[in-house]
Protein backbone atom coordinates (compact mmCIF):
# COMPACT_ATOMS: atom_id res chain seq x y z
CA UNK A 1 0.00 0.00 0.00
CA UNK A 2 1.47 3.10 -0.98
CA UNK A 3 1.49 5.99 1.36
CA UNK A 4 -0.99 8.54 -0.33
CA UNK A 5 -3.46 5.20 -0.66
CA UNK A 6 -2.96 4.64 3.30
CA UNK A 7 -3.65 8.33 4.08
CA UNK A 8 -6.78 8.14 2.01
CA UNK A 9 -7.99 4.50 3.75
CA UNK A 10 -8.04 6.25 6.79
CA UNK A 11 -9.48 9.48 6.20
CA UNK A 12 -12.01 7.35 4.77
CA UNK A 13 -12.26 5.35 7.96
CA UNK A 14 -11.84 7.90 10.32
CA UNK A 15 -15.26 9.47 8.51
CA UNK A 16 -13.43 12.34 7.51
CA UNK A 17 -14.06 12.05 3.95
CA UNK A 18 -17.02 9.69 4.89
CA UNK A 19 -18.82 11.64 7.65
CA UNK A 20 -21.12 10.12 9.44
CA UNK A 21 -25.45 11.61 8.95
CA UNK A 22 -25.24 12.25 12.71
CA UNK A 23 -22.68 12.36 15.84
CA UNK A 24 -24.04 9.10 17.17
CA UNK A 25 -23.60 7.72 13.89
CA UNK A 26 -20.00 8.43 14.51
CA UNK A 27 -19.28 8.01 17.57
CA UNK A 28 -20.62 4.25 17.11
CA UNK A 29 -18.19 3.92 14.08
CA UNK A 30 -15.45 5.12 16.04
CA UNK A 31 -16.73 3.22 18.77
CA UNK A 32 -14.62 5.32 21.23
CA UNK A 33 -12.74 8.81 20.65
CA UNK A 34 -10.17 10.35 22.91
CA UNK A 35 -12.43 12.34 25.58
CA UNK A 36 -9.95 13.82 28.56
CA UNK A 37 -10.46 17.33 26.87
CA UNK A 38 -14.01 16.94 26.89
CA UNK A 39 -15.00 19.89 24.41
CA UNK A 40 -12.21 18.15 22.47
CA UNK A 41 -13.62 14.71 21.98
CA UNK A 42 -16.99 16.00 21.52
CA UNK A 43 -15.40 18.42 18.43
CA UNK A 44 -14.12 14.62 17.03
CA UNK A 45 -17.53 13.54 16.66
CA UNK A 46 -18.46 17.09 15.30
CA UNK A 47 -16.09 16.54 12.80
CA UNK A 48 -17.03 13.30 11.45
CA UNK A 49 -20.58 14.22 11.05
CA UNK A 50 -21.97 15.69 7.73
CA UNK A 51 -23.46 18.69 6.92
CA UNK A 52 -23.43 21.92 10.12
CA UNK A 53 -22.56 19.87 13.21
CA UNK A 54 -23.54 20.99 16.56
CA UNK A 55 -21.94 20.76 19.83
CA UNK A 56 -25.44 21.42 21.51
CA UNK A 57 -26.50 17.95 19.76
CA UNK A 58 -23.72 16.20 20.55
CA UNK A 59 -24.89 17.48 24.45
CA UNK A 60 -28.32 16.58 23.54
CA UNK A 61 -26.54 12.73 22.75
CA UNK A 62 -25.48 12.55 26.57
CA UNK A 63 -28.96 13.53 27.90
CA UNK A 64 -30.83 11.15 26.02
CA UNK A 65 -28.50 8.53 27.55
CA UNK A 66 -26.61 7.27 24.00
CA UNK A 67 -23.38 8.78 25.08
CA UNK A 68 -21.57 8.70 27.97
CA UNK A 69 -18.01 9.20 28.96
CA UNK A 70 -15.92 6.67 30.77
CA UNK A 71 -12.42 5.37 31.49
CA UNK A 72 -12.75 2.81 28.88
CA UNK A 73 -8.87 1.45 28.13
CA UNK A 74 -5.42 2.76 28.95
CA UNK A 75 -6.55 4.39 32.05
CA UNK A 76 -7.96 7.32 29.50
CA UNK A 77 -11.62 8.66 29.26
CA UNK A 78 -13.08 8.53 25.76
CA UNK A 79 -16.84 9.08 24.73
CA UNK A 80 -17.95 5.95 23.58
CA UNK A 81 -21.72 4.68 23.13
CA UNK A 82 -23.86 3.87 25.99
CA UNK A 83 -24.59 0.57 24.46
CA UNK A 84 -20.73 -0.58 24.13
CA UNK A 85 -19.35 0.71 27.44
CA UNK A 86 -20.18 -2.61 29.34
CA UNK A 87 -18.91 -5.25 27.00
CA UNK A 88 -15.80 -2.58 25.70
CA UNK A 89 -14.78 -3.20 29.59
CA UNK A 90 -15.37 -6.53 29.66
CA UNK A 91 -12.40 -7.00 27.38
CA UNK A 92 -10.28 -3.75 29.29
CA UNK A 93 -11.22 -3.58 32.84
CA UNK A 94 -8.75 -6.60 34.24
CA UNK A 95 -5.66 -4.88 32.00
CA UNK A 96 -6.40 -1.18 33.51
CA UNK A 97 -7.26 -2.38 37.09
CA UNK A 98 -3.43 -4.55 37.10
CA UNK A 99 -2.10 -0.87 35.54
CA UNK A 100 -3.09 1.07 38.57
CA UNK A 101 -2.53 -1.86 41.37
CA UNK A 102 0.71 -0.06 42.60
CA UNK A 103 -0.96 3.30 43.04
CA UNK A 104 -3.79 1.80 44.61
CA UNK A 105 -1.82 0.21 46.94
CA UNK A 106 0.14 3.41 47.96
CA UNK A 107 -3.30 4.95 48.26
CA UNK A 108 -4.42 2.41 50.15
CA UNK A 109 -7.23 1.63 48.15
CA UNK A 110 -8.15 -2.19 48.23
CA UNK A 111 -11.83 -4.23 47.56
CA UNK A 112 -13.00 -3.41 50.85
CA UNK A 113 -13.06 0.32 50.57
CA UNK A 114 -14.40 0.30 46.96
CA UNK A 115 -17.17 -1.85 47.94
CA UNK A 116 -18.02 0.46 50.92
CA UNK A 117 -17.35 3.63 48.73
CA UNK A 118 -19.47 2.47 45.81
CA UNK A 119 -22.03 1.16 48.39
CA UNK A 120 -22.20 4.69 49.62
CA UNK A 121 -22.30 5.97 46.23
CA UNK A 122 -25.58 3.95 45.13
CA UNK A 123 -27.39 5.46 48.11
CA UNK A 124 -26.04 9.09 47.21
CA UNK A 125 -26.89 8.96 43.29
CA UNK A 126 -30.24 6.85 43.68
CA UNK A 127 -32.21 10.70 43.53
CA UNK A 128 -29.76 11.99 40.16
CA UNK A 129 -26.07 12.67 39.40
CA UNK A 130 -23.67 14.10 40.87
CA UNK A 131 -20.27 15.82 40.00
CA UNK A 132 -17.05 15.41 40.40
CA UNK A 133 -16.62 17.75 43.02
CA UNK A 134 -19.97 16.84 44.90
CA UNK A 135 -18.97 12.75 44.54
CA UNK A 136 -15.21 13.76 46.62
CA UNK A 137 -17.33 15.64 49.40
CA UNK A 138 -19.56 12.20 49.57
CA UNK A 139 -16.17 10.54 49.94
CA UNK A 140 -14.55 12.45 52.41
CA UNK A 141 -18.06 12.55 54.53
CA UNK A 142 -17.19 8.50 54.79
CA UNK A 143 -14.04 9.41 56.94
CA UNK A 144 -11.82 8.81 53.85
CA UNK A 145 -9.56 11.49 52.59
CA UNK A 146 -9.67 12.31 48.91
CA UNK A 147 -7.10 14.22 48.56
CA UNK A 148 -3.24 12.97 47.06
CA UNK A 149 -6.06 11.85 43.99
CA UNK A 150 -7.29 9.31 46.04
CA UNK A 151 -10.61 10.08 45.78
CA UNK A 152 -10.50 10.64 41.58
CA UNK A 153 -8.97 7.09 41.80
CA UNK A 154 -11.85 5.57 43.50
CA UNK A 155 -14.03 7.10 40.83
CA UNK A 156 -12.25 5.84 38.21
CA UNK A 157 -12.06 2.48 39.78
CA UNK A 158 -15.95 2.48 40.38
CA UNK A 159 -16.28 3.47 36.90
CA UNK A 160 -13.87 0.68 35.43
CA UNK A 161 -15.89 -1.92 37.62
CA UNK A 162 -19.55 -0.34 35.78
CA UNK A 163 -20.49 1.10 39.37
CA UNK A 164 -20.60 4.72 37.78
CA UNK A 165 -20.27 6.63 34.68
CA UNK A 166 -20.53 9.97 32.88
CA UNK A 167 -23.57 10.89 31.59
CA UNK A 168 -25.54 14.41 31.19
CA UNK A 169 -23.50 17.31 30.53
CA UNK A 170 -23.65 20.10 33.27
CA UNK A 171 -24.38 23.23 31.29
CA UNK A 172 -23.15 26.50 32.31
CA UNK A 173 -24.66 29.92 31.54
CA UNK A 174 -23.16 31.69 28.96
CA UNK A 175 -20.11 29.22 28.26
CA UNK A 176 -19.67 25.66 26.83
CA UNK A 177 -20.21 22.95 29.41
CA UNK A 178 -16.95 21.35 30.31
CA UNK A 179 -18.06 18.84 32.59
CA UNK A 180 -20.68 15.73 33.32
CA UNK A 181 -22.61 14.16 36.37
CA UNK A 182 -21.57 10.89 37.40
CA UNK A 183 -24.98 8.51 37.49
CA UNK A 184 -25.48 4.90 38.17
CA UNK A 185 -24.41 2.61 35.17
CA UNK A 186 -26.88 0.19 36.13
CA UNK A 187 -29.70 2.98 35.82
CA UNK A 188 -28.03 4.85 32.84
CA UNK A 189 -26.92 2.14 30.42
CA UNK A 190 -29.28 0.67 28.13
CA UNK A 191 -29.53 -3.09 28.82
CA UNK A 192 -27.67 -4.00 25.33
CA UNK A 193 -26.53 -7.60 24.44
CA UNK A 194 -22.72 -8.48 24.64
CA UNK A 195 -21.23 -9.88 21.18
CA UNK A 196 -20.55 -13.45 21.21
CA UNK A 197 -17.01 -12.45 21.34
CA UNK A 198 -16.19 -9.40 22.91
CA UNK A 199 -11.80 -9.43 21.95
CA UNK A 200 -12.52 -10.27 18.51
CA UNK A 201 -15.62 -7.67 18.39
CA UNK A 202 -13.17 -4.95 19.82
CA UNK A 203 -10.02 -5.75 16.96
CA UNK A 204 -13.05 -5.55 14.52
CA UNK A 205 -14.76 -2.15 15.45
CA UNK A 206 -11.23 -0.47 15.89
CA UNK A 207 -10.80 -1.37 11.98
CA UNK A 208 -14.02 -0.31 11.30
CA UNK A 209 -12.86 3.23 12.57
CA UNK A 210 -9.15 3.21 11.92
CA UNK A 211 -7.79 0.74 9.53
CA UNK A 212 -5.56 0.21 7.48
CA UNK A 213 -3.76 -0.72 10.95
CA UNK A 214 -2.41 -3.88 12.46
CA UNK A 215 -2.08 -5.96 15.94
CA UNK A 216 0.66 -3.40 16.79
CA UNK A 217 -1.81 -0.17 16.44
CA UNK A 218 -4.40 -2.14 17.88
CA UNK A 219 -2.28 -3.08 21.29
CA UNK A 220 -1.06 0.76 21.68
CA UNK A 221 -5.16 1.64 21.26
CA UNK A 222 -6.55 -0.65 23.56
CA UNK A 223 -3.88 -0.95 25.73
CA UNK A 224 -3.89 -4.68 25.88
CA UNK A 225 -0.60 -6.92 25.90
CA UNK A 226 0.61 -7.58 21.87
CA UNK A 227 -0.61 -11.28 22.37
CA UNK A 228 -4.04 -10.49 23.23
CA UNK A 229 -4.31 -8.09 20.28
CA UNK A 230 -2.62 -10.64 18.15
CA UNK A 231 -5.00 -13.31 19.05
CA UNK A 232 -7.99 -10.71 18.52
CA UNK A 233 -6.59 -10.67 14.95
CA UNK A 234 -6.60 -13.87 14.66
CA UNK A 235 -10.17 -14.53 15.96
CA UNK A 236 -11.21 -11.32 13.87
CA UNK A 237 -9.18 -12.14 10.93
CA UNK A 238 -12.67 -13.84 8.65
CA UNK A 239 -14.45 -10.15 9.60
CA UNK A 240 -11.95 -7.95 8.23
CA UNK A 241 -9.78 -7.26 5.25
CA UNK A 242 -5.91 -7.66 4.97
CA UNK A 243 -4.93 -5.28 2.11
CA UNK A 244 -1.38 -6.42 3.07
CA UNK A 245 0.36 -9.04 5.29
CA UNK A 246 -0.68 -8.15 8.50
CA UNK A 247 -2.28 -4.59 7.90
CA UNK A 248 -6.46 -4.53 7.89
CA UNK A 249 -8.99 -2.57 6.85
CA UNK A 250 -13.02 -2.97 7.29
CA UNK A 251 -14.97 -5.43 5.35
CA UNK A 252 -17.43 -2.87 4.58
CA UNK A 253 -15.91 0.05 4.06
CA UNK A 254 -18.33 3.86 4.41
CA UNK A 255 -19.33 6.15 1.42
CA UNK A 256 -16.89 8.57 0.55
CA UNK A 257 -19.05 11.93 0.68
CA UNK A 258 -19.95 13.82 -2.69
CA UNK A 259 -17.28 16.31 -3.63
CA UNK A 260 -15.16 14.80 -0.73
CA UNK A 261 -11.78 15.78 -1.18
CA UNK A 262 -8.73 14.23 0.71
CA UNK A 263 -6.16 17.44 0.42
CA UNK A 264 -8.98 19.07 2.20
CA UNK A 265 -7.70 21.47 5.28
CA UNK A 266 -9.01 19.76 8.39
CA UNK A 267 -8.96 21.06 11.96
CA UNK A 268 -8.63 18.22 14.25
CA UNK A 269 -9.06 18.30 17.91
CA UNK A 270 -7.31 17.88 20.86
CA UNK A 271 -5.77 13.81 21.18
CA UNK A 272 -7.54 13.38 17.79
CA UNK A 273 -7.64 9.45 16.92
CA UNK A 274 -6.82 10.26 13.51
CA UNK A 275 -2.92 10.94 14.82
CA UNK A 276 -2.94 9.64 18.31
CA UNK A 277 -4.51 6.34 17.86
CA UNK A 278 -1.55 4.09 16.14
CA UNK A 279 1.61 2.83 17.56
CA UNK A 280 3.25 4.19 14.37
CA UNK A 281 2.67 7.81 13.46
CA UNK A 282 4.80 8.45 11.08
CA UNK A 283 2.51 8.29 7.99
CA UNK A 284 0.84 11.71 9.24
CA UNK A 285 3.21 13.14 10.73
CA UNK A 286 7.24 14.10 10.33
CA UNK A 287 9.42 14.31 13.25
CA UNK A 288 9.04 18.22 13.72
CA UNK A 289 5.55 17.98 13.32
CA UNK A 290 5.34 15.17 15.89
CA UNK A 291 7.21 17.58 18.08
CA UNK A 292 5.20 20.24 17.80
CA UNK A 293 1.92 18.77 18.23
CA UNK A 294 3.23 16.11 20.86
CA UNK A 295 2.47 14.02 23.12
CA UNK A 296 4.99 16.48 25.46
CA UNK A 297 5.96 16.00 28.76
CA UNK A 298 2.43 17.09 30.53
CA UNK A 299 1.26 14.40 28.08
CA UNK A 300 -0.82 16.77 26.19
CA UNK A 301 -1.55 16.51 22.59
CA UNK A 302 -2.46 19.67 20.42
CA UNK A 303 -5.17 20.55 18.31
CA UNK A 304 -3.63 19.84 14.53
CA UNK A 305 -4.35 21.17 11.13
CA UNK A 306 -4.80 18.37 8.74
CA UNK A 307 -3.65 18.49 4.63
CA UNK A 308 -3.41 16.38 2.87
CA UNK A 309 -4.22 13.35 5.47
CA UNK A 310 -0.92 14.63 7.55
CA UNK A 311 -0.64 17.40 10.09
CA UNK A 312 0.56 21.07 8.55
CA UNK A 313 0.25 23.31 11.55
CA UNK A 314 -1.36 23.55 15.07
CA UNK A 315 -4.42 25.79 16.49
CA UNK A 316 -5.79 26.75 19.93
CA UNK A 317 -8.93 28.02 21.22
CA UNK A 318 -10.18 28.49 25.44
CA UNK A 319 -13.46 27.25 26.32
CA UNK A 320 -13.31 29.70 29.07
CA UNK A 321 -16.30 31.63 30.35
CA UNK A 322 -16.66 34.63 27.87
CA UNK A 323 -13.80 33.17 25.45
CA UNK A 324 -15.23 30.33 23.65
CA UNK A 325 -17.03 32.52 21.36
CA UNK A 326 -13.34 33.64 20.64
CA UNK A 327 -11.82 33.08 16.83
CA UNK A 328 -9.58 30.05 17.37
CA UNK A 329 -5.42 30.95 16.68
CA UNK A 330 -3.97 29.22 13.77
CA UNK A 331 -0.44 27.85 13.64
CA UNK A 332 0.79 26.50 10.51
CA UNK A 333 3.65 24.80 9.88
CA UNK A 334 4.02 25.32 6.56
CA UNK A 335 3.80 28.92 5.20
CA UNK A 336 2.38 27.64 1.97
CA UNK A 337 -1.14 26.81 3.56
CA UNK A 338 -3.53 28.62 1.98
CA UNK A 339 -4.91 31.21 4.73
CA UNK A 340 -8.46 30.85 2.98
CA UNK A 341 -8.67 27.20 3.73
CA UNK A 342 -7.42 27.46 7.48
CA UNK A 343 -9.78 29.88 8.23
CA UNK A 344 -12.83 27.71 6.67
CA UNK A 345 -11.70 24.51 8.60
CA UNK A 346 -11.37 26.97 11.82
CA UNK A 347 -14.61 28.52 11.16
CA UNK A 348 -16.49 25.02 11.02
CA UNK A 349 -14.98 24.61 14.47
CA UNK A 350 -16.25 28.35 15.86
CA UNK A 351 -19.64 27.15 14.03
CA UNK A 352 -19.73 23.29 15.98
CA UNK A 353 -19.32 25.92 19.15
CA UNK A 354 -21.37 28.34 18.73
CA UNK A 355 -25.33 25.83 17.89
Amino acid sequence: MTPSALLSERLRSHRLTAPARTVTDAASHMLAVQGQEFLAGRWALGIRTSGAPALSAVDRAFARGELVRSWTMRGTLHIIPAADLRWVLSVTGERQRKQVAGRHRELGIDGEMLTRVGGALRERLADGGRTRAQLLDDIAALGIDPSAQRGVHLIGALCVDGVLVQGPVVARDGAVGREQLFVLADEHLPDAAAPDDPLAEFFVRYIDGHGPAGAADFAWWSGLTLGAAREAVERARHRVTEVEEGLFVSAVRPRRGRGVDDAELRALPMFDEYYISYADRTPVADADAMARIGPGKNGMVRASLLAGGRIAGAWTHSAAVGRHRDAPIAEPFDAALDPDAVAAALTRYGDFVAR
